[in-house]
C-alpha cells in the first residue's frame, strides 16, 4: 500500500497546484449575476467564476456576488458539461447591474437533464431524474430507485427493494457514482430506503448503456448522483413520510462569496412507536450527511461525509403452528470525500477526488417453521413437515480511492477528457449455514440457501483496481458531433486487465430531430463488492478467483429524439448487448456428484426421487454468455405553468437470453413488454393529483415438474463415524412418506413465466402557500386496486383423497398489497 499512497499523492498534485494566491481588492464595488444555459435559459448550479486567475468563487445556486475595484475585469466561467466562457466586465462608480452569463452545453455530455428545449446534447440512453420527480411521483416513497424503475428499459426485480435490472442485466451490473465516488451499497433497510437524500441532490443521471470511457468496471448501466452545494442564504426544511423523518439546514461560511455548508439527518420513526408495544427492535435506519464548499486559491474545495446505521433484532413465535424465528441485522455505511476543482485558463479544468468508503453488513437468522411445500398425503396438520433454517452472514467492503479528471477545450472543435482512478479495495464475506437448504432453488448458488453454497466460508479479497481513460468530443460542424474514447482497466485481485474502446455520435438532423449512436466494449472484474446486490453467490476466494477473467459486454445503441413543443419530448432507442465470459457457478464435478448420490439410501421403488443430476455450485467459472436486445420508447411532458398535466409514458420491448450449462434460456429479468404511465395534474398552485400505472409481462421462473419423496439424515447415524450420514426417505409420525417439490435440473431453468404484473398508485398533494409556499402535505395509496401480483409463486401441497401423492398448488407471494402512505414537508 506504500506504492499506492505515493501514487495517490502524485495524482493530487495537478489539482493542488492550483491553490495559489488571492489578491485582496482596494475599495471594491459589488458585482453580481446569474449563470444560465444558453439554449434553455435554465439556471446552472455549481458554476465556477474565476477573476483573471486571482479568485474563484462557486455559484452554488446559480447566482454569484463578488467585489471588484473599478476597472476592466475578465471573468472565466466554467460548469461541468459546458464550454467555458470569457466575460469582459467594466466596473465603474456605484453598483453594477446584475449580469446574466450564458454558456453553451458540450455535445455528447453523458449527464444531461431531459427537459423541453430547442436543442439536445444528451448521450444515447441518458435520462435525468430531478429531485422534484422523486418527491412528486406516486409510489416513489421519496426513493430515487423506485422512480428510476419507471424509466424505459429499467425493471424492478421485486416490489419491496430498490434494486434495478437495466435492459435485461443483473442488479450487480450497475455502477453508482456519487460526486466522483463509487458507492458499493446504495440501499438502506434491504432497499426500502435509498442511500441518497433527494433534498441534497442536484440531479440523478441514469445511462442505460453505452456510457462514457470515464466510467468502467460494470457491464450494464451507470447512475451518476450529483449532490448540490449548500445555499448561502440560511434556511432549511423538515419532512416526514411513511418511512422516515428528515431535517436539513444550510447557510453561508465565512470568507468568499459562495462558501457554504449543508447538514442533514434522517431516521425512521416507526420503530420508536413500535417499541412501546413490543420488545422487538424493528428494522430501523438513521444517517447524517454534511457538505462544506470553500473557495481556496484558484478553485473550490468540497468536503463531504455520510454516516449511516441500520439494524433489527426480532423474535417471532407462533404457538399454533410451532413456528419460531430469531432475526438479527446490523449494517453501517460511512463515506468521506474531498474534492478540489480548479480551472486552467478559460478552457480547461481539473477535478481531484480523494475518498474513503466502508460498508459492513451482518445478517443472522435462526428459525423453525412449518413447510407447506413438504407433507405426507394424509388429511391432518401432522402431515406437514418442518424446516429448520440457520445461517449467519457478514459482508465487508472498504475502498480507499483517488480519481483525477482533466478537461481541456481546444479551439471550437475539440474537448479532451482524460483521467485516472485507483481503488485500494478490500472485500470479505463470511457465512455459515446449517439446517435445511432451499431445495426449491434449481440454481444451487442462489443466495437464499441454495444447496450448492458452502457450509462455511471465510474469504477475503484484497487488491488494487484502477482505470485510465481518454475521450475526445469532436464538434465536426454545427450539426454533427462524435466522441471516440478508450479505457484501460486492471485489477490485481484476480490479475486481469481489459481494454475498452467506446464511441458516441450525435447528429442534428433538422426540424428538431436528434439522431444518436453509441457503442463499445465494457468489462466487469470479479469482486465481493458486486455480489452485495446479486441473486447468486460465487466463491471468490483468492485460490479460486485467480485465472477468472473479467466479464465482457459489447453495446450498440441507435436512437432518435424530438422536442415537440408545449413541454413534450419523444425519444426512441434500439439497443443490442452481447455478453461473454460471464461468471457463473460451476456444475458439480462427477466425483462430487457420485459422492452426493451415494449418500441416498432409498429403496428401488423410490430411486426416481434421488436427484442424480449435477447441481450448480458456488465455484466460479467464465462459462456464461448471452445477448439482450430491444426498443425503448419515452414520451415526456414537463410542467409549463401552475396548471396542467405533466409526467411521462415509457414502453419497452426486450429480449434477454443467457447461454449456460449447455443451453440457452431467458435471463432472470428478461421482460418482453413493460408499460409505465406517470402523470400528475395541477389544478392550480395548491392542489395536485398524481397517478402511476404499471403493466408488464412476468419475469422468467423455474416451474415445478412434479413431486418427489423428501430426504432426511438417518437418525441412527453414529456421530463418531467420519462418513456423512445416509439420507433416507422422510416420513411423518405414522410412517407415511413425505413429499416435496421437484424442480428438475439445469435443463429446467427458467422454463416458465410469472403472471403479468399490473399496479396503480395514486397521490394527492396540497400546498397551502402554492408552489412557492413553505408547506406541502400529501396522501397516497400504493396498489390502489389491491391487485394480487406475483413476485414469486409459492408452492403448497394439499391432501389428495384420490391419489397416492399430495396435490401441488402455487400461490402468488412477495408483492405489495394495498398500502397507504403520507408525507409532510416544511421549508424555511
Amino acid at each position: 500500500m506504500d506504492r499506492l499512497s505515493a501514487l495517490v499523492v502524485l495524482l493530487c498534485l495537478p489539482g493542488l497546484t492550483g491553490m495559489a494566491g488571492y489578491a485582496a481588492a482596494q475599495e471594491p464595488l459589488p458585482v453580481s449575476g446569474t449563470v444560465v444555459d444558453d439554449a434553455t435559459g435554465e439556471i446552472i448550479r455549481n458554476a465556477l467564476i474565476e477573476v483573471e486567475g486571482q479568485e474563484t468563487i462557486l455559484a452554488a445556486i446559480g447566482t454569484f456576488r463578488i467585489e471588484l475595484v473599478p476597472g476592466s475585469w475578465v471573468l472565466n466561467v466554467s460548469a461541468h458539461g459546458y464550454l467555458g466562457a470569457e466575460v469582459q466586465v467594466s466596473v465603474g462608480e456605484g453598483a453594477s447591474a446584475p449580469l446574466e452569463i450564458r454558456i453553451r452545453r458540450i455535445f455528447l455530455n453523458e449527464e444531461v437533464s431531459v427537459v423541453a428545449q430547442a436543442e439536445s446534447s444528451s448521450r444515447p440512453s441518458a435520462v435525468s431524474v430531478q429531485p422534484r420527480d422523486v418527491f412528486e411521483i406516486a409510489g416513489s416513497l421519496d426513493n430515487v430507485f423506485r422512480t428510476l424503475q419507471l424509466l424505459p428499459g429499467v425493471a424492478a426485480p421485486d416490489d419491496f427493494g430498490g434494486r434495478l435490472s437495466v435492459r435485461g442485466g443483473g442488479p450487480d451490473q450497475n455502477l453508482t457514482i456519487m460526486d466522483g465516488v463509487e458507492v458499493h451499497n446504495p440501499y438502506r433497510i434491504f432497499g426500502l430506503i435509498s442511500a441518497f437524500n433527494p433534498e441534497t441532490v442536484d440531479r440523478f443521471d441514469l445511462t442505460a448503456g453505452g456510457f462514457s470511457a470515464a466510467y468502467g468496471d460494470r457491464l450494464s448501466s451507470l447512475l451518476v448522483v450529483e449532490n448540490r452545494a449548500g445555499n448561502p442564504t440560511f434556511g432549511g426544511m423538515a419532512s416526514m413520510s411513511v418511512t422516515d423523518a428528515n431535517v436539513l439546514m444550510e447557510g453561508a461560511l465565512p470568507g468568499r462569496s459562495g462558501n457554504s455548508w449543508l447538514v442533514t439527518a434522517r431516521r425512521t420513526y416507526y420503530d420508536l412507536v413500535a417499541s412501546s408495544f413490543s420488545d422487538n427492535d424493528f428494522p430501523a435506519f438513521r444517517d447524517f450527511q454534511g457538505r462544506f464548499d470553500i473557495g481556496v486559491g484558484a478553485g473550490v474545495l468540497t468536503v463531504e461525509g455520510i454516516t449511516s446505521r441500520e439494524g433489527a433484532d426480532i423474535a417471532i413465535e407462533d404457538e399454533d403452528n410451532g413456528d419460531n424465528a430469531d432475526a438479527f441485522s446490523d449494517a453501517s455505511n460511512d463515506l468521506v470525500a474531498v474534492r478540489y476543482r480548479t480551472l486552467f485558463g478559460s478552457r480547461g479544468s481539473s477535478l481531484t477526488t480523494l475518498s474513503w468508503y466502508r460498508n459492513s453488513d451482518v445478517l443472522n437468522f435462526d428459525g423453525t417453521f412449518r413447510n407447506d411445500a413438504r407433507r405426507s398425503n394424509v388429511p391432518d396438520d401432522a402431515s406437514f413437515d418442518s424446516s429448520e433454517v440457520t445461517f449467519a452472514r457478514e459482508v465487508f467492503v472498504e475502498d480507499f480511492a483517488a480519481r483525477q479528471e482533466f478537461s481541456q477545450a481546444v479551439g471550437s472543435r475539440h474537448l479532451f477528457d482524460f483521467g485516472v482512478e485507483i481503488h485500494g479495495l478490500t472485500s470479505a464475506t463470511r457465512f455459515k449455514t446449517t439446517g435445511d437448504r432451499n431445495d426449491q432453488a434449481v440454481n444451487g448458488s442462489d443466495i437464499r440457501g441454495g444447496a450448492g453454497l458452502p457450509d462455511e466460508l471465510d474469504s477475503r479479497l484484497e487488491g488494487v483496481r484502477g482505470g485510465l481513460w481518454f475521450e475526445d468530443t469532436i464538434n465536426i460542424n454545427n450539426r454533427l458531433s462524435v466522441a471516440p474514447g478508450l479505457r484501460f482497466d486492471w485489477n490485481t485481485a484476480h490479475g486481469g486487465s481489459s481494454l475498452s474502446p467506446r464511441l458516441a455520435l450525435f447528429w442534428d438532423a433538422g426540424r428538431g430531430v436528434m439522431l444518436k449512436l453509441a457503442g463499445g466494449l465494457f468489462a466487469q472484474s470479479p469482486g465481493y463488492e458486486k455480489l452485495q446486490t446479486a441473486d447468486y453467490f460465487i466463491d471468490l476466494s483468492e485460490a479460486k478467483v485467480r485465472g477468472i477473467a473479467s466479464q465482457q459486454a459489447s453495446h450498440l445503441i441507435v436512437g432518435a429524439e424530438r422536442y415537440l413543443g408545449a413541454g413534450f419530448s419523444l425519444s426512441v432507442e434500439a439497443y443490442y448487448k452481447r455478453f461473454s465470459d460471464l461468471i457463473i457457478g460451476q456444475l458439480e464435478t462427477e466425483e462430487k456428484r457420485l459422492a452426493r448420490v451415494s449418500q441416498y439410501d432409498f429403496p428401488d421403488e423410490l430411486q426416481d426421487s434421488v436427484p442424480t443430476s449435477p447441481i450448480i455450485t458456488s465455484n466460479p467459472s467464465n462459462d456464461g454468455g448471452g445477448r439482450a436486445y430491444g426498443i425503448d420508447l419515452f414520451l415526456m411532458k414537463r410542467p409549463t405553468g401552475p396548471r396542467g398535466i405533466h409526467g411521462w409514458l415509457s414502453y419497452t420491448f426486450g429480449n434477454a437470453q443467457q447461454d449456460a450449462y449447455g443451453r440457452s434460456f431467458a435471463f432472470d429479468y428478461d421482460r418482453r413488454h413493460a408499460l409505465n404511465l406517470v402523470a400528475s395534474y395541477r389544478f392550480g398552485s395548491k392542489w395536485e393529483l398524481g397517478a402511476t400505472g404499471r403493466w408488464a409481462t412476468g419475469f422468467p421462473r423455474t416451474a415445478p415438474i412434479g413431486l418427489r419423496v423428501a430426504a432426511v439424515e438417518d437418525p441412527d447415524h453414529d456421530p463418531d463415524d467420519p462418513e456423512p450420514p445416509a439420507l433416507i426417505p422422510a416420513t411423518d409420525d405414522l410412517g407415511n412418506l413425505i413429499y416435496g417439490v421437484d424442480y428438475g435440473d439445469t435443463g429446467n431453468l427458467n422454463n416458465d413465466r410469472l403472471p403479468y404484473y399490473a399496479r396503480l398508485d395514486a397521490r394527492v398533494t396540497y400546498r397551502p402557500g402554492g408552489l412557492a409556499g413553505s408547506w406541502e402535505i400529501y396522501l397516497e395509496v400504493l396498489n390502489v386496486l389491491n391487485r394480487e401480483n406475483a413476485g414469486r409463486l409459492e408452492p403448497s401441497l394439499l391432501y389428495n383423497p384420490v391419489g397416492p401423492q399430495p396435490i401441488l398448488i402455487e400461490s402468488p407471494e412477495a408483492a405489495l398489497p394495498r398500502l397507504p402512505s403520507f408525507g409532510v414537508r416544511f421549508r424555511f
